[in-house]
């Protein structure tokens, strides 16, 4: 995944009040660089706000408080700080920028990542090349047919392994994209109301403008996320708080 060297902060960040609310606590000025850091981490990693080392691995508290030089204690205080003020959520055991792809150029990083996997491709076009132009060993007329049915069959069997399965499209909005094998194990996770997460995903992209690479993951993430919303203390509405975070 490439990597970005910019991320998009407003002006007045710190007039919003949810950032007023982090600065006046005990530890205000280190939470607001930890939520900065956050978001030069979400750009590095450059997955629509996820924050994780891979995907195999995502980052636990020990591994933030060495990433950013700060007490375990204060990464803690600032997570959950953050995910009562809806600034975060947790999905899989990720942390996920909330409100990343509304308010940062996804598109422009959209670009990015589709240039790496552009340059990417043209360098294993390149790799595989490399070997029949760079052969300087004298051949017989027996070794020839024997070469060539060799790079026939590797031709098939790239052919074979970059062959992806159709998406077709679901929902009423006709924009979540699934498989047929997508769809059979849809059906087997979920039998009792498998067509009503398509629908409800489907209407939620519509209405809200976000996207998904991959649409069985995101039905399969919204069915293991069971987290009542938090308020922050004081009851205070916090729903038109949102626009920078």
């Amino acid at each position: 995944m490439a990597d970005v060297k910019w991320i998009k902060i407003a002006v007045d960040m710190f007039d919003n009040r949810k950032i007023k609310q982090i600065g006046s606590m005990p530890e205000g000025d280190s939470l607001l660089l930890m939520w900065v850091q956050l978001l030069c981490l979400a750009g590095n990693v450059n997955d629509g706000g996820f924050i994780y080392l891979t995907k195999e691995i995502p980052y636990t508290d020990e591994m933030l408080a060495t990433q950013f030089n700060k007490p375990i204690s204060t990464v803690r205080l600032a997570l959950k700080t953050f995910e009562q003020f809806g600034m975060i959520e947790i999905i899989n055991n990720m942390i996920f920028l909330s409100s990343w792809e509304k308010y940062q150029s996804t598109d422009r990083l959209a670009t990015i990542r589709e240039k790496d996997r552009e340059r990417k491709r043209r360098k294993r076009e390149a790799e595989k090349l490399l070997p029949q132009n760079s052969m300087e060993c004298p051949r017989t007329s027996a070794d020839v047919p024997r070469l060539d049915i060799d790079i026939e069959g590797d031709i098939d069997k790239n052919k074979s392994i970059s062959k992806k399965s159709p998406r077709h499209k679901h929902g009423e909005y006709q924009n979540v994209l699934l498989s047929d094998d997508d769809l059979e194990k849809l059906k087997a996770e979920f039998p009792a109301d498998w067509e009503q997460r398509i629908q409800r995903l489907s209407e939620y992209m519509a209405s809200s403008g976000k996207s998904y690479k991959n649409h069985l993951a995101t039905i399969r993430n919204w069915a293991r996320r069971d987290k009542p919303a938090a308020k922050p203390a004081g009851g205070e509405d916090m729903t038109d708080l949102d626009k920078y975070f």
